[in-house]
């Protein structure tokens, strides 16, 4: 991690709230399904924020997992690096990224370099983690190892093709959506301004 001083103020109450954002549930879940999808030689680090975050850090382990889903010899980053000068480990975090938002997560999913670098927002590293899973569940291309249970299925188009018989009979119908008048009647109105005569 960078060499930072305390934040005080704004700063400070900003980053408490950012850190409230980070799961343990979801760090558990998510670190069963790396070491499953990567090989079991990939050690598990202890529960905790800070362990997670040191875990993943160098990036070996992200671009390992992004290269898991992809078949043999398709895989988006080559080489992986086992060096640890800082730049080169920024540089295998930023290549699974790339390759991530390749894969199809959404930009919006995707978390930037320093917050997992600097631990700046680990609860952002989580969504992508997440994105990718459910991404990977999805495709269903028999990359993906693990329990189906622990991704959601994003959703798949469905599109649905009407002949030109079925959209002319529709524009006839009245959807109840846009409301009804059935049962409706002016009984007990009065006009405007005047007072209602209660008997």
């Amino acid at each position: 991690m960078a060499n930072r001083g305390p934040t005080y103020g704004l700063s400070r109450e900003v980053q408490e709230k950012i850190d409230q954002k980070y799961d343990p549930d979801l760090e558990a879940k998510l670190v069963d399904w790396i070491v499953v999808q990567c090989g079991s030689n990939i050690d598990r680090p202890q529960p905790g924020r800070q362990n997670f975050q040191a875990w993943l850090m160098d990036g070996t382990i992200l671009c390992r997992l992004i290269n898991s889903l992809y078949p043999r010899g398709k895989e988006p980053i080559k080489k992986i690096s086992e060096t640890q000068m800082a730049f080169k480990q920024m540089e295998k975090i930023s290549q699974f990224l790339q390759a991530a938002e390749a894969y199809g997560v959404n930009t919006t999913d995707i978390f930037q370099t320093v917050d997992l670098w600097e631990a700046k927002d680990m609860a952002a590293v989580q969504r992508t983690l997440m994105a990718l899973g459910s991404l990977a569940l999805t495709n269903d291309d028999g990359h993906y190892r693990g329990d189906r249970d622990w991704f959601h299925k994003k959703a798949q188009s469905n599109r649905r093709d009407f002949s030109d018989e079925q959209l002319r009979q529709g524009q006839n119908l009245i959807g109840l959506q846009m409301g009804s008048n059935r049962g409706a009647s002016q009984s007990g109105m009065t006009g405007y301004g005047q007072h209602r005569q209660i008997m």
